[in-house]
């Protein structure tokens, strides 16, 4: 016989006591969550039945329960769990006692951030639309390689990552970023966030290695060097990217998003790629480079990646196919100095011996077969004509109060405010009629910047941003802003 509630009731043998037994656990089940508020209790014929019980004495245990709170009875349906003030997990009654963890485990700043709820069309950061995206491909790749599996015998991959896999992505990033590799130099990760945190593991003595950030930055990269036990060094930023001549000559790990810095949008210059090469070789210091948003350019000629300006094997260089492909995959990987490689693929060996193989095979078979490359053509001019059309709004629509800053790669923009006295008050009302967009003071480590706001294009149409930096613009109209 199927059980009556979704745990066992052990009841005492004979008749004496089963009542004051039933109601006991009935109540326990409803104060743990055990059965959840709303839910509906079984039948008391079928409760007596599989308990093996009279039906008086369920009936009994039910009233009981009723009185006390616990249920609540209508005519017509069965008894249902109220909620009430005194539910609680337990968690709760255990506590919120964090002394027994690493003190790198109790920093506010690395717990995540709860999930907003955002309208499909939005201005979030870091999405890519998954409308344009070759499903039937993808499928079609994935039924192959499972097939395929099934006529194999059950192994373990290599930490380092499948060689069809490495291989793949040596090949693509050599065409699309200029970086020279072979596969022997490619680690697979389960994205760039292990990408950072194996990084870290390898290169940070806690409580030493000083770590140079950019500053608003990626909070997730900030994340894993704290977890490892770096000292942080936030440094500005600014139209050209990191602040160079601001690097103390005790920092030992350089962190930076040349390509399209988060959240400012900004790109590197040439001028400041060549001087924080020139430090990190003349102080013995790494550069973690991540190319983040690498794959999207929307402007002239792409300016090297500082792996390829790299002569000294200086540079980490992490990618992803969040953005390129889509988020949930994730994979991501580190292109290694030959010095590193093997560390690094030891420390990969200890924390996770190796990412899936089944999703390796089909996106080895997707980039081998050119579809991640003709999906990376595909898209660029959908979101450059949403990029375009952010632009324009920005400048016609909003161009009172905001200043685009200058990017030409990537899935979002940022923009200045032209009085940034102004920002308190104007950002409220921008953020409320963009959903999705951000303050790049949600970026920073430390109060005081100059605040911006950035706009994401990934899953927005060009028309539904137009509408929106109307309604923008019409709000801060009410409010009699100048």
């Amino acid at each position: 016989m199927e059980p009556v509630f979704p745990f066992p009731v052990l009841l005492p043998r004979g008749s004496g006591g089963l009542t004051h037994a039933l109601h006991l656990q009935l109540r326990a089940a409803i104060l743990d969550g055990r059965l959840p508020p709303h839910a509906a209790l079984p039948a008391t014929r079928k409760v007596a039945e599989a308990l093996g019980v009279a039906r008086n004495t369920v009936v009994t245990v039910y009233d009981l329960l009723v009185a006390e709170g616990y249920l609540v009875a209508r005519k017509g349906t069965r008894p249902q769990v109220v909620e009430f003030a005194r539910r609680r997990s337990k968690s709760a009654r255990v506590g919120t006692d964090d002394s027994r963890f690493a003190p790198a485990w109790r920093a506010p700043f690395l717990q995540p951030s709860s999930v907003r709820a955002l309208p499909e069309r939005n201005f979030r950061l870091g999405i890519p639309d998954h409308r344009h995206f070759p499903h039937d491909v993808w499928r079609r790749l994935t039924a192959q390689t499972l097939r395929k599996s099934a006529r194999e015998p059950f192994a373990y991959a290599p930490s380092q990552g499948i060689p069809a896999l490495r291989e793949a992505i040596a090949q693509h990033i050599a065409f699309a970023r200029a970086v020279a590799c072979s596969a022997d130099d490619v680690v697979v990760t389960s994205g760039a966030q292990q990408a950072f945190d194996l990084i870290a593991r390898l290169l940070v003595t806690p409580g030493q290695t000083k770590v140079a950030v950019e500053e608003p930055g990626y909070p997730p990269l900030r994340a894993a060097f704290a977890a490892a036990g770096a000292r942080l060094l936030p440094l500005p930023v600014d139209d050209e990217g990191l602040c160079v001549e601001r690097l103390p000559e005790d920092v030992r790990i350089i962190s930076v998003t040349p390509s399209h810095q988060s959240p400012t949008g900004a790109a590197m210059s040439l001028r400041r790629r060549a001087a924080l090469l020139d430090f990190a070789r003349r102080h013995r210091a790494v550069i973690v480079e991540d190319d983040y948003d690498g794959e999207f350019r929307f402007g002239g000629r792409p300016l090297d990646a500082l792996q390829t300006l790299d002569g000294d094997a200086l540079v980490f260089y992490v990618g992803t196919f969040s953005k390129s492909m889509f988020p949930s995959l994730r994979k991501g990987f580190v292109v290694a100095p030959a010095w590193a490689h093997g560390g690094l693929v030891t420390v990969k060996h200890c924390v996770d011996s190796h990412c899936d193989s089944l999703t390796q095979s089909a996106l080895a078979a997707f980039i081998r077969d050119g579809h991640l490359a003709r999906h990376v053509r595909h898209m660029r001019p959908i979101y450059a004509e949403r990029r375009a059309a952010l632009l324009d709004g920005l400048q016609r629509v909003l161009g009172r109060w905001l200043q685009p800053i200058p990017s030409e790669a990537g899935l979002h923009l940022a923009a200045r405010f032209r009085d940034p006295a102004r920002a308190a008050r104007l950002m409220p009302t921008i953020l409320r009629h963009a959903a999705g967009a951000e303050s790049t003071a949600d970026y920073a480590m430390t109060r005081g910047i100059e605040p911006a706001v950035t706009f994401g294009y990934g899953v927005i149409d060009a028309g539904d941003i137009t509408a929106a930096l109307q309604s923008i613009r019409r709000a801060l109209e009410r409010g009699r802003e100048p």
